[in-house]
């Protein structure tokens, strides 16, 4: 990983340039997909799912009375379970009861929480099939009350679905399973075919062909999670930390796509040479070592020379995931304004959130931490606002009403009022 030293401010952008782009190609192949779906149904489906999965399918969906625990070993059913139980502690926690307000006499406000009655969740398949996934996303939409929760998974060339993943959403309350994946399912819980239901909001990652399809789709009126991308890490280490630790934590995420990126910023250049010494020496260890050098050729390592530059970077980068592997962690917590997900000290390796701290690993990248936070209990939720007025609240705003709504000259907003005021006085 190259290391940079003391990069200007105006550089900054370029220096960690993400790599993921959207080619005018890969836009209208994702278009002509979803108009494909839309017109052509599940006959679409089946096509793509031979085209881009290798093989041909005779139905969609999987019924959850045949999925069998029995394929998936009892060490990793126990993890999952563990799991399960962290996620839903944590999302539990994010309940809210109404907190009722009076604004004036007379008058009260509160809001009222209700479920999205129909979500879609997308988790991809191919080399690395996302089981966690499934917990992160699955678990929230049950807990909130979702009615219906639909799930699309890519199948394999036999037309099987990761016995995991399968396992993983009978356990968490998904309610319907279907093979397919891409771009097409994106589509067919977007817009509904004969099969797949339409959803009310689609959650999940994916590749570049997924999430352009998402964002083609929230074009047209489809709720989305969030705007998601590859995956990412930024790394704040100072002189103290264990250049071990870091190294695995950047090739932890190297190893999800070759177009992930790292970043370490660091105030030690010792820190980066030793960073850099110890991901030669594990890297060979990994199964996926091709994809994460690929992914290292889009990472830096930048020095700085001080601590504030390194959270100023930070900031600025706001990534999806952030360590804090100082020795006084605590301290630059406050100055962190932008990040998906934080994780301080040590010990705290990002695979655990990714896995079983409880945490939802569903966050937003290329630099929408700046405005968006990972996904929660209250995404699968909606607000409705309520507002109670009686005859002393409608006395006491009431004339303020019709001066307002007179001034922007909608008549039949002042005389909705005007009518309950004349009705009092008789």
């Amino acid at each position: 990983m190259r290391v940079v030293y003391n990069p200007p401010k105006k550089l900054w952008s370029q220096l960690v340039e993400r790599p993921f782009t959207n080619d005018r190609d890969r836009e209208l192949l994702v278009n002509q997909i979803l108009q494909s779906v839309k017109s052509r149904g599940d006959a679409a489906l089946f096509d793509y799912t031979e085209q881009f999965d290798g093989v041909r399918l005779n139905t969609l969906d999987l019924p959850l009375e045949f999925i069998d625990s029995r394929e998936v070993s009892i060490e990793l059913q126990k993890a999952i379970r563990l799991a399960s139980q962290n996620i839903r502690t944590f999302h539990e926690a994010q309940r809210r009861d109404a907190s009722v307000v009076s604004t004036s006499p007379g008058i009260t406000c509160w809001r009222e929480y209700r479920a999205i009655e129909r979500v879609g969740i997308y988790i991809p398949g191919g080399t690395a099939p996302l089981f966690s996934t499934v917990l992160m996303l699955a678990i929230p939409a049950a807990i909130a009350g979702c009615k219906e929760v639909v799930l699309c998974t890519p199948p394999d060339r036999n037309g099987n679905i990761d016995p995991t993943i399968a396992l993983a959403a009978k356990w968490s309350g998904v309610t319907q399973i279907f093979k397919v994946g891409g771009a097409q399912a994106i589509a067919a819980m977007g817009y509904g075919t004969a099969s797949i239901p339409k959803v009310d909001k689609i959650f999940g990652p994916g590749n570049s062909f997924v999430t352009l399809a998402k964002e083609q789709l929230q074009a047209e009126g489809v709720a989305i999670d969030l705007p998601a991308g590859p995956s990412e890490l930024l790394v704040i280490a100072d002189d103290q930390a264990n250049p071990a630790f870091v190294a695995s934590d950047l090739l932890s995420q190297a190893e999800h796509g070759t177009d992930s990126q790292v970043i370490l910023a660091t105030t030690s250049e010792a820190t980066a040479k030793a960073v850099n010494a110890e991901i030669e020496n594990q890297i060979s260890a990994l199964a996926r070592k091709d994809i994460a050098q690929k992914a290292l050729s889009n990472s830096v390592a930048v020095v700085f020379n001080s601590i504030s530059q390194v959270i100023e970077f930070s900031n600025a980068y706001a990534p999806e995931h952030l360590i804090i592997n100082t020795t006084a962690p605590m301290k630059v917590l406050p100055l962190i304004a932008n990040a998906g997900s934080i994780f301080l000290g040590p010990y705290a390796a990002e695979s655990v959130g990714d896995y079983i701290s409880g945490t939802n690993h569903t966050l937003p990248t290329n630099g929408a931490a700046r405005a968006y936070s990972g996904v929660s209990l209250e995404q699968f939720q909606k607000a409705i606002t309520v507002q109670e007025v009686d005859q002393k609240g409608i006395r006491a705003v009431g004339p303020s009403v019709e001066i307002m709504a007179k001034a922007e000259a909608l008549d039949g907003h002042a005389n909705a009022i005007t009518v309950r005021l004349k009705s009092l006085e008789s």
